[in-house]
């Protein structure tokens, strides 16, 4: 069905097609309101499979920082009583020879504990399979940043899934001379962790899709949804200058790209709307309107009026939730409306969380769990020739506007990818 083309699907029984909140997923994610240390009490001992993600491409090794965000200026949209905004990003980055020295983890403790179970339920694994806080990604803590300055690529993810949810594709572009920057839209992943130890998770968002299905408000509040993540994403726009020189001194501000998968697909089209310092953008498999399932009845601003710049639609192939301009009624209008550059291009044999983490991991548990679930979870197209086609067609799309080098990918001719251009 369409409407995971916003919501992704780690918020499982909450997605926004008139499904009712399984008992059991609202309490294993309502824990997540809790502190770190209760978290980490119940997450699961170093057992169950270790997955591994696939090493970047690129020529630079990568490094990676965290950073906590504040707003002071704007009340929380999910935490009744707050008056301020907090966001968690991580930089992933171009650095020096790091040989020898520990890598990061992809997920913090808590939202290891948090989001694997919700990745389980939703893909229908068994409880405790998987040890998710044992995948480490490839990139050193805080690595000395390679000289030159790069452009800066923000990262938003779908609606329900951490920053850390596409660490495969940062780190490639982060390894071929991009600066990433990925996005936590805090309340709507079930644990976002920050550096002191506290943890938010998703509570009040999920109270608000089950009464916005009850009563028929999905519309309102999606619209709410994506006001909240275009407003992050200017505070990350804004605070860029603030992070530490090492980090500063390697950007270039004037060469800013912007993708997201699913809800972050909509969101960077959007932001880029309403904020001219993004350059170019890509939406890997997200609607562009604001409504349960997507009928034209909704539709956003950019989906309206379209963009001045360039912008690249990447869909998935599946028969219930396909998605391209000649099937997406607001890609058939954004298609209609844009001004810039475009292109639409679908991943062969791909459903919506093929352009996610779960592509490059979850086959991994082949042998283990049947080959149908794992089609199902992450489509059946060859995971390897997934991720490269994926790392292909972003890495081509901002090399081309915003480092001005073509490879030429995306003029859609022949392609060792498996993929196929819409016309």
């Amino acid at each position: 069905m369409r409407s995971t083309r916003i919501v992704a699907a780690s918020l499982v029984g909450v997605v926004v097609c008139g499904l009712a909140v399984p008992s059991a997923v609202a309490a294993s994610v309502g824990a997540t309101s809790h502190t770190a240390q209760a978290l980490s009490a119940r997450s699961s001992p170093a057992k169950g499979v270790r997955l591994a993600l696939p090493a970047p491409s690129g020529r630079y090794a990568t490094g990676e920082s965290s950073f906590r965000l504040v707003d002071d200026e704007r009340t929380d949209p999910w935490v009744p009583g707050q008056p301020y905004r907090e966001l968690m990003i991580s930089v992933f980055y171009p650095s020096v020879h790091t040989g020898g020295r520990p890598v990061t983890h992809q997920f913090p403790s808590a939202v290891a504990t948090a989001f694997g179970t919700a990745v389980e339920q939703s893909a229908e694994l068994p409880a405790g399979l998987v040890n998710w806080a044992a995948t480490t990604t490839h990139s050193v803590r805080d690595a000395v940043p390679a000289p030159g300055r790069f452009p800066v690529v923000l990262y938003s993810p779908g609606a329900g899934d951490p920053r850390d949810w596409n660490v495969s594709l940062a780190e490639d572009l982060a390894s071929r001379g991009f600066v990433v920057v990925t996005v936590d839209h805090t309340g709507e992943t079930p644990a976002v962790q920050f550096p002191d130890g506290h943890v938010v998770g998703n509570e009040p968002l999920m109270t608000a899709w089950a009464a916005a299905i009850e009563n028929g408000t999905t519309p309102a509040l999606l619209t709410k949804v994506m006001a909240a993540r275009t407003a992050d994403t200017k505070l990350v726009l804004d605070r860029l200058k603030s992070l530490p020189n090492r980090l500063t001194r390697i950007m270039d501000a004037h060469r800013i790209g912007m993708f997201g998968q699913s809800g972050g697909g909509f969101t960077a089209a959007q932001a880029m709307y309403g904020d001219p310092r993004i350059r170019a953008g890509v939406n890997m498999d997200g609607t562009l309107e604001y409504t349960s399932e997507p009928d034209g009845t909704h539709l956003s601003e950019v989906a309206l009026h379209g963009l001045d710049r360039p912008f690249l639609l990447m869909g998935n192939s599946s028969a219930a939730d396909g998605s391209d301009v000649h099937h997406e009624p607001s890609w058939a209008s954004f298609w209609r409306n844009q001004r810039g550059w475009k292109a639409d291009v679908t991943l062969n044999d791909s459903v919506h969380a093929s352009f996610t983490d779960a592509k490059a991991l979850l086959p991994q548990l082949a042998g283990r769990v049947p080959v149908e679930k794992l089609d199902a979870a992450v489509g059946k197209v060859d995971p390897r020739l997934a991720v490269a086609a994926n790392r292909a067609l972003v890495t081509s799309f901002f090399n081309r506007f915003l480092k001005g080098r073509d490879d030429h990918l995306l003029d859609g001719g022949a392609s060792p990818y498996p993929i196929t251009f819409v016309r």
